[in-house]
Parts: structure tokens; sequence; C-alpha cells
């Protein structure tokens, strides 16, 4: 099969980009032939909240990407379209993140599926976004107006695919763990690197900061966490001021430590095997990638009951799910996992439950979805 993939790519940063590299190397893996397809302008400037689009460290899967898309111009994506529509691939994937893109992506898809061979697929990370904006709605139609088929990663974004549009043809298949930043190293050497004292209690809270994430609620729980540590580390794509002043008002500055910056990808590795947990504590969420990062370096998480997050992470035995919102319930469960020892037991289990996680699994579900369709017409 001709596969063309279209959505974030290095030099561009982030996990969409992680997310198609890996795509990208286990449809080559299976025998495909893969186009990836990304931009040479993903977000105009005054919309990008962060220091910068594109990633500083080392590229950790080599794909060639084409930089074609220009994401605010309409005559771009005529240009792209027409051209993908000459190729004819048996299949575009647009990683769909966010309905800024459906505009873009609706057209794209809407000209190259003109040559009668082409198919198009939805990878939806979100059908109903986190932040919500006028539009979000009539441009998330116009894109999947122009899909053949969809492929969600939980059941809270199947759900929002089945309200929405009821008819679709989609797959559902978890998210695969996040393998492209390589294996755990030692605690003793992450945290040596990192400066992290041998006998600390650590938990992390990894990725951009943005509200509906829950860094406020994370640093209430910490008012009632005993003998621990929480490592922010990431890009604040909110004000990060109101967080350090929030920690300074509960007067746990000692027990925060924050790394207000992007991290490489060639550095991930070192903040999630220096860790005891990652936490999650979501206000709102349709799956994590930070969840599958924790998997692959075999690091419990203890998580927000929201979105897909209680899928993954079975309670009680590769972490633990407290209701969202709710500082002393999430206090209470890193307390008992620290103060139980349970970080030996959790991370066996970890180890049992990320095999279910498969990029395989996922390219064979959205070749069997468009082989099964074709050989009915």
């Amino acid at each position: 099969m001709n596969v063309v993939i279209i959505g974030a790519a290095y030099p561009l940063r982030g996990g969409i980009a992680h997310y198609v590299a890996l795509l990208a190397k286990y449809f080559l893996k299976a025998g495909h032939s893969v186009d990836v397809v990304s931009f040479k302008r993903q977000y105009p400037a005054f919309l990008f909240p962060g220091k910068t689009q594109e990633e500083s460290g080392e590229e950790l899967f080599s794909i060639k990407a084409e930089m074609l898309i220009d994401s605010i111009n309409p005559f771009n994506w005529l240009s792209v379209g027409n051209a993908l529509r000459k190729r004819k691939p048996d299949l575009i994937i647009f990683k769909y993140l966010l309905p800024f893109f459906g505009p873009c992506y609706g057209t794209i898809a809407a000209i190259a599926r003109r040559n009668r061979r082409t198919k198009t697929v939805m990878i939806c990370d979100n059908i109903v976004p986190h932040e919500k904006r006028p539009g979000d709605r009539v441009f998330t139609n116009y894109a999947f107006h122009f899909s053949d088929y969809f492929l969600v990663q939980s059941d809270a974004v199947e759900s929002d695919l089945l309200r929405l549009y009821p008819d679709s043809e989609y797959r559902k298949i978890p998210h695969p763990v996040y393998e492209i930043f390589g294996e755990e190293v030692s605690k003793e050497i992450a945290r040596k690197k990192l400066g992290i004292a041998s006998d600390e209690n650590i938990i992390l809270f990894f990725g951009y900061v943005r509200a509906y994430k829950g860094l406020d609620v994370m640093l209430h729980a910490m008012k009632t966490i005993v003998n621990a540590t929480l490592c922010v580390v990431g890009e604040f794509y909110d004000d990060e001021q109101q967080y350090r002043a929030l920690a300074k008002e509960l007067h746990i500055e000692s027990s925060v430590r924050f790394i207000s910056d992007y991290i490489p990808n060639d550095e991930v590795k070192y903040y999630f095997s220096a860790c005891n947990a990652v936490v999650l504590p979501y206000k709102s969420a349709t799956q994590s990638g930070i969840a599958q990062i924790a998997f692959n370096f075999n690091k419990p998480v203890i998580a927000t009951n929201v979105g897909g997050l209680a899928e993954i992470i079975p309670d009680g035995e590769a972490g633990y799910i407290v209701e969202a919102n709710a500082p002393e319930q999430f206090a209470n469960a890193v307390n008992t996992f620290f103060q139980k020892n349970k970080e030996e037991d959790f991370v066996a289990r970890v180890k049992i439950e990320k095999k279910k996680y498969s990029w395989e699994n996922l390219v064979d579900a959205i070749v069997e979805m468009v082989s099964e369709n074709r050989s009915r017409k």
C-alpha cells in the first residue's frame, strides 16, 4: 500500500511529530511505501504560545518529511491537494489534533480524493477540543466530510465521534507507547545527571503546561503530600507566574521544582528515569501521550478519572486513578504510593500492561479497515 502521512514532523517539535515518526516507521516495517508531508508553517507566530516550533535536540528516528503545507494559506492547500491527487497514493492519513487544521486538511483531502483511488483516514486525538473556540464544529465538520475512515484511541473520543458523526466508519485502537525516546536508564544515572538526590521521592509532571492539565490542582495536593518533591518539567503555555505564586502562597516552594522549558528529545529519558511516578492531575482529557511515555519508561502513573486515562492505568495495580479537581484525593494517592512502597509492584504491572499498546496493532487496524471496505465495494 502506498501511504502518505500528513502531520507535524521533525524538525517541528512535540508529541505529534513523535507520533508521525513512529507511525511512518511501523508502516515501513510492515512493508508499505510511506511519504510524510509536514508543514513549512504549522502555526502563525501570533497563535503559537511557546518559544519556538522547532526541536532543539536530536532526531531520534530519521524520516524524510516534505515540508509543504502552509496552515493558513488556502492557495497552498489547493496546490498540495493537487500534488497528492496526481501521486495517487492508496491512503492519506491525517493526524487530526485541533479544529484549526480542519479547513487545511479538509481541502487537501477533498482534492486528493478526486483521483478516485485515494482514501483518507483521520486519526483523531480530539474531536471536541479541550479549549473551545468559535468555529470549532464548523471546521471539524468540513474536514470530516472528506474523510473516508476514522481511528480513535479512547472511549471518550469514540463516544464523541458516534454522538456527532454516528455513521462514521472507524476503528478504536489504544494510543501506542512512545518508544521514540529510547530506553530507561538507571535511576542513579538519571538523578546524577539532573542533580537529584538518590534518596528523594520524586513525582513528575511533564509536558506543555496548559490550564486543563490541572497543575494548580497538583500544587494544592502538594500541601498535604508527605516527603515527596514535585518536578514540573515543560514549557508553559499558560501563565507561569501564577503557578509560582500559588506555590509560594501554599508554602510549598521547597517541595516543588520548576524546569520551565521544552525538553529536547534526547534528554526526555533522564526525567522519566529519575522519577518514582508520573502524575496527571488533568481536569479534562481524551487520552494522554504523557502516560504512554511513562509506560515506555516503566513508570507508574497517578491520574484523574477523565477521558481515557482510566482505560490504560489499572487502578491500584499500575498506578492510581482519583477524581478530577480533588487535590485531597490526589494527595492521598501519592502518600499511599510512597508509604506502602508500591513502586516495585506497580512497575512490574506496567511492564505487562504496556505490551498491549503496540504500533503494529495500530498499523494493522488501519490497513484492515481500508482493505475490508475496498473488498466490499
